[in-house]
């Protein structure tokens, strides 16, 4: 029977191919996996911890799995090292800590490409599950009108905002180049285009966003909890409008 397990952050390369080698399904923790609320994770973790790992949680208590791997190291955040320590006591599968150091980078076509930002951040995720990267040719960069710093929103409504010309930079761009402890690619900006540098509320990864966001000359700093709502939409669409960047006519479903 096929091994359904679960990932947390990025898993060094190499446990990817084991995976894949064995034929395991690959689930990926951070994304919301079951129809349930996050207060149900209030018994395992504080309320003061970013959505995102208290998806994790949630995902770990109703998913049946055989074991997870949950990155540790500086690629993911200290929070997942307590978090690791949580789901040991809680499950009975084996919750593996892992570090991922890898600095050979894949490239990130995709945070270039041109498409609408849900579709591309829906990408960039799934290919944390793959061994190969994203094709360049089928990929090409276009040139950028707006920008998307940071991390994948839980809330991909968000994103909807954006146009579809709209670069990714942040710990997303090292997501894809399979590189996520890389802190110089994480910081990279581009001065040249508006950009929107989000981080999930709660998270560490707000500090260096606000950090960035104000040494950007047009940049807007914005942090969420679970998920978007009326007034971070608002403060989006009207730092687009003050941009003068032309943004999808549709509201967010």
């Amino acid at each position: 029977m096929k091994e359904k397990v679960g990932i947390v952050g990025i898993p060094p390369l190499e446990i990817i191919k084991q995976l894949h080698h064995s034929k395991a399904e690959i689930i990926d923790l951070d994304e919301p996996q079951v129809r349930a609320s996050l207060e149900l994770t209030a018994a395992h973790l504080p309320r003061v911890y970013c959505a995102i790992l208290r998806t994790v949680v949630l995902n770990a208590i109703h998913l049946e799995l055989d074991r997870i791997y949950i990155d540790v190291g500086p690629g993911k955040c200290d929070c997942a090292l307590h978090v690791a320590t949580i789901l040991k006591d809680m499950l009975s599968i084996p919750v593996i800590p892992t570090r991922n150091q890898d600095m050979d980078g894949m490239g990130f076509p995709l945070c270039r490409s041109r498409m609408p930002l849900p579709d591309k951040m829906l990408a960039i995720t799934g290919n944390v599950r793959s061994i190969h990267r994203a094709d360049e040719h089928k990929y090409p960069p276009c040139t950028p009108t707006a920008g998307f710093w940071g991390v994948p929103p839980r809330d991909f409504n968000l994103l909807a905002l954006f146009p579809d010309t709209t670069h990714i930079y942040g710990w997303t761009r090292c997501m894809e180049n399979k590189t996520p402890a890389d802190l110089n690619l994480e910081s990279q900006i581009n001065p040249e285009v508006p950009t929107v540098f989000f981080a999930q509320a709660f998270c560490a990864k707000t500090a260096l966003a606000r950090h960035l966001a104000d040494r950007h000359p047009r940049g807007l700093y914005l942090d969420c909890d679970v998920t978007a709502g009326s007034s971070a939409r608002a403060k989006i669409e009207a730092f687009f409008e003050l941009s003068g960047t032309a943004v999808p006519d549709k509201e967010p479903s």
